[in-house]
């Protein structure tokens, strides 16, 4: 189960479907695609996702987290964050609307998301079902996403999946 993560300026509030139509609004600028491709979602297509993503993976071994990102000064949602957890990994990502970027949030809720990790891998999972690894895929050229990953301490492989750059934390 997806539960609510606190930073100091951030609440990562687990999505709901209800997100859509503000999360439509800050996810609509096109440059946001510029390094994970697509366009904009209309609050419509972004609430079918969210059903989707609500619902979970259908695979019972993979689950899926996933946070809005809420500014509490503004009080407004400002972008995402996510997790999709097997047995040994975490594959994490995220981004923040062009509006409140270049405010280190997507650092603060990177790092608050890897936290996570490593406080639940502390405290006292075996080594049989610890998390292994928490990875990022990030563009070779996005390099906000690289500081991002470098801050949450990921650091950069020399691997690549479609054409990004695999960042690990772990062994």
């Amino acid at each position: 189960m997806t539960e609510p993560l606190r930073t100091p300026r951030l609440d990562l509030v687990p999505l709901r479907v209800e997100h859509a139509e503000e999360m439509a609004a800050v996810l609509a600028d096109p440059a946001l695609h510029t390094f994970i491709g697509g366009s904009p979602a209309t609050p419509d297509a972004l609430r079918a996702r969210y059903e989707r993503l609500v619902a979970g993976s259908p695979d019972p071994d993979v689950a899926w987290h996933n946070w809005v990102l809420r500014l509490r000064a503004e009080n407004c949602l400002v972008g995402t964050v996510q997790a999709t957890v097997t047995a040994r990994s975490a594959e994490i990502a995220w981004v923040v609307g062009t509006a409140w970027q270049g405010r280190g949030l997507a650092t603060e809720a990177a790092r608050a998301l890897v936290d996570r990790f490593r406080e639940q891998t502390a405290a006292g999972l075996s080594d049989q079902t610890a998390l292994k690894s928490v990875i990022a895929h990030i563009h070779p050229d996005h390099t906000a996403s690289a500081a991002v990953a470098r801050a949450a301490g990921l650091t950069p492989t020399d691997e690549y999946q479609d054409g990004e750059i695999r960042w690990l934390l772990g062994p």
